[in-house]
């Protein structure tokens, strides 16, 4: 079981818009980084770095195929964590009924003063 550390650090490490194209496209299966140069548009050295943070958290990793690293999903969180991010949110969650905004209530407990 992976602590709440771990899970911590996995979304910090996925919280940049490249690396979350990067998983995108890492669900659909295994790529090689030539394959994200070609939707990328960011220089070679900072795809490697991407993928190098994301290997180094665990997130994914990699084999040789010649010449040729393919990179693959490794933590099962991941494929979660994007439809989260995906989904659509039409509405804020209401306010609660004893809020200074809805002016309506009191604080339900006591107040420390």
């Amino acid at each position: 079981m992976r602590s709440l550390l771990h899970r911590v650090e996995v979304l910090r490490a996925i919280a940049h818009p490249v690396r979350i194209r990067i998983l995108e496209e890492l669900l659909k299966g295994v790529k090689c980084v030539s394959d994200f140069e070609d939707f990328l548009d960011i220089s070679q050295p900072n795809l490697s770095q991407h993928l190098s943070l994301l290997r180094r958290e665990g997130i994914v990793n990699f084999y040789m195929d010649g010449r040729l690293r393919c990179y693959f999903l490794k933590d099962p969180i991941i494929p979660d964590l994007l439809k989260v991010i995906k989904k659509d949110y039409v509405e804020e969650l209401p306010a609660p009924s004893c809020c200074p905004v809805t002016n309506k209530g009191k604080y339900p407990r006591e107040r420390r003063r």
